[in-house]
């Protein structure tokens, strides 16, 4: 019988010990494609911004791999976040001739793409469907793996309801239903990540329900709450500090669009009431002002002048004035001719419009 001495003992508990760990914690995704799929290219990705959700950059692959002869593909390790994080795994499909974009992107016709929510403990597998589809489908030790697509399928649902009748009554109407629906799906999931992926959707400016998004961020806490679970469960999540500054900024755009009834219910009267005020203050001024100029105008006529003025304001004929003032009435006329041109008038009648009678 061999004897192990103490110290060689707890030696070899130690790597024991430490390889279970590592065994334990290792990452296992694997999935197939199809048997006509050999020799693909599979990118694994981690998506930090929401907003990426639909589009692949450089910075989010994390690791590479192809097909096998058979369709098979697998990613395994130990280096990814211990916590829930949201993945993709997206297909390069494209033909040959393609652009080296294309290939990379996966924007080709037959590419294909998958979100998932994972950890670096998670055996996942993605099995081709029944009628030979590949990535649209999920097995998974974690529970909240598959999420998306169940929020997927109330997402093509709503797209229905949308699309049945589109009109603005019909669009308001499923905005109020979607919105609740959607939110309160992703509340009972227990996983915000699940409510980032509805929020992303319903928040997006392409999409038609933006316009109510703006409407309801403040008329509920919703949002605020999703914060606040984001924080708690993934305080240190680039995705959690890119939600809560957009959500600031939102309310800010949300704020300065949303009418103040309470306040134009009265200011508005009070606009009328001084714009009336100065429209009568600017109207007696302008005619006071007229008058004023009108009678300096007048004091600058001679005083035989002034004299015919106040007979023509008496209605008198010319050949009254003329008997009166004992002058002939050529004489008069010209006067007269002379009074229009000082006080710049044309007739009899405007002088008595716009003269008062002398005293």
């Amino acid at each position: 019988m061999i004897i192990i001495p103490p110290m060689l003992r707890k030696f070899f508990l130690i790597i024991i010990l430490l390889s279970s760990s590592i065994g334990l914690s290792q990452y296992n995704f694997k999935g197939q494609i199809a048997e006509q799929k050999s020799g693909k290219t599979i990118y694994l990705s981690i998506i930090e911004d929401y907003r990426k959700f639909g589009r692949i950059s450089m910075n989010q692959i994390l690791k590479k791999t192809t097909t096998d002869s058979l369709g098979y593909f697998s990613f395994n390790g130990n280096n990814l976040i211990n916590e829930n994080r949201i993945y993709r795994i997206h297909l390069d499909d494209c033909p040959k001739s393609s652009s080296s974009s294309e290939h990379f992107f996966g924007s080709c016709e037959y590419s294909k793409s998958i979100l998932f929510i994972a950890n670096n403990t998670d055996t996942i597998t993605f099995p081709t469907s029944f009628d030979n589809e590949a990535l649209c489908e999920i097995t998974s030790t974690n529970s909240k793996s598959s999420t998306f697509l169940d929020i997927d399928v109330l997402k093509e649902q709503m797209a229905f309801d949308f699309n049945d009748f589109r009109s603005d009554a019909n669009r308001k109407l499923n905005s109020k239903k979607w919105f609740s629906t959607l939110q309160d799906f992703g509340e009972k999931l227990d996983e915000p990540l699940a409510e980032l992926y509805i929020f992303n959707f319903l928040s997006d400016k392409r999409n038609e329900t933006y316009s109510y998004y703006l409407k309801d961020i403040g008329n509920t806490d919703y949002y605020i709450k999703l914060g606040e679970r984001l924080n708690a469960k993934y305080p240190k999540a680039p995705f959690t500090n890119l939600y809560i500054n957009e959500i600031a900024i939102d309310q800010q755009i949300a704020g300065s669009n949303t009418p103040k009834p309470q306040l134009w219910k009265w200011l508005l009267p009070l606009l009328l009431t001084l714009s009336i005020a100065l429209n009568i203050y600017f109207l007696i001024r302008n005619k006071q002002n007229i008058k004023n100029a009108d009678n300096e105008a007048l004091e600058k006529l001679t005083e035989q002048e002034q004299n015919i003025v106040q007979q023509i304001l008496e209605n008198k004929t010319n050949k009254e004035i003329a008997s009166s003032m004992f002058i002939s009435v050529s004489t008069v006329k010209t006067h007269i001719n002379n009074i229009y041109r000082k006080l710049q008038v044309a007739s009899r009648d405007e002088i008595k419009r716009r003269y008062r009678p002398l005293t």
